[in-house]
């Protein structure tokens, strides 16, 4: 039987969340908490697959307790199963210790619950944009990454194989990988629908499983949380908003005639940069 898991995160919402103006640093509580945008569509492509070749959907998550409502909402788009990593050792993990973490829970998922064919995570998350977790974990998991993956064409698991498309900037590429391995997928792999009634009321009731870092053997507590973390942030800042434009009008020429005025107009863009610029003195 296909045991397919979607590696999922609760993110802040980034299109409502603030930046606090003292600190440059994110109001996470200005924004609501969801699913991360690319996370659906890797729930949703592993319960398309089930639909075609049969199996179980497991989702993983690592997070606060409140990050159950990532994992009910993964079982109203139609996952089977849930299970959520949380401890304070976990706090301030960066992708290498996430991904530590994550792979130690899939190791226990695997060996307590059924083994694993198939693991498919979000291309990126949309609070860190880093995309650097699912091929940490397929590292650790010694086995390989397909990632941007927008088609999958077929999973064969008697044969052990699996056909997916990647994509590329001018097109795509038909990769053949062995079983298991692991997808990073692209928002445009499928549409979420909304969800369905029935599922919504299991969702309601669901609990998922909840392990601790006790729970999972074998455990380098070295390489959890801020210990196993080697990022360094150096600062962070809002971008400026960007200035009014001015609309072009007329023909095209006349359209070409306004942009050059606009530029010949700032000489800042034309002027030499102090470190080219004539000497005041000595020979040249």
């Amino acid at each position: 039987m296909l045991h397919i898991v979607a590696c999922i995160k609760q993110v802040p919402d980034t299109k409502i969340i603030k930046m606090n103006p003292k600190t440059n640093t994110m109001d996470r509580s200005s924004a609501p908490a969801i699913l991360n945008p690319y996370d659906a569509h890797a729930v949703e492509e592993a319960v398309r697959l089930r639909a075609r070749y049969g199996g179980v959907v497991s989702v993983l998550t690592m997070g606060p307790p409140p990050a159950v409502k990532a994992i009910k909402k993964c079982i109203e788009i139609g996952a089977d199963e849930g299970y959520m990593i949380t401890d304070r050792a976990f706090a301030g993990a960066d992708t290498l210790a996430t991904s530590y973490a994550l792979t130690k829970a899939l190791e226990k998922i695997a060996a307590e619950v059924r083994p694993i064919d198939l693991i498919i995570c979000g291309k990126m998350t949309i609070d860190g944009d880093t995309g650097q977790v699912g091929p940490g974990i397929a590292r650790r998991l010694d086995m390989p990454p397909l990632t941007s993956v927008n088609k999958v064409a077929e999973v064969n698991r008697e044969e052990g194989y699996t056909i997916v498309h990647r994509k590329l900037e001018d097109g795509y590429e038909v990769i053949r990988s062995t079983l298991p391995c692991l997808f990073s997928v692209e928002k445009e792999i499928n549409d979420v629908p909304y969800s369905s009634m029935p599922n919504m009321l299991k969702a309601a009731r669901y609990q998922p499983i909840i392990w601790s870092v006790n729970d999972l053997p074998d455990i380098d507590r070295t390489q959890l949380g801020l210990k196993g973390s080697p990022t360094i942030v150096s600062s962070v800042w809002a971008p400026q908003k960007p200035q009014g434009g001015k609309l072009l009008e007329g023909e095209a020429q006349q359209q070409v005639a306004q942009l050059l005025d606009v530029l010949l107009t700032r000489k800042e863009l034309f002027t030499a940069p102090a470190a080219i610029q004539q000497p005041t003195g000595g020979t040249q």
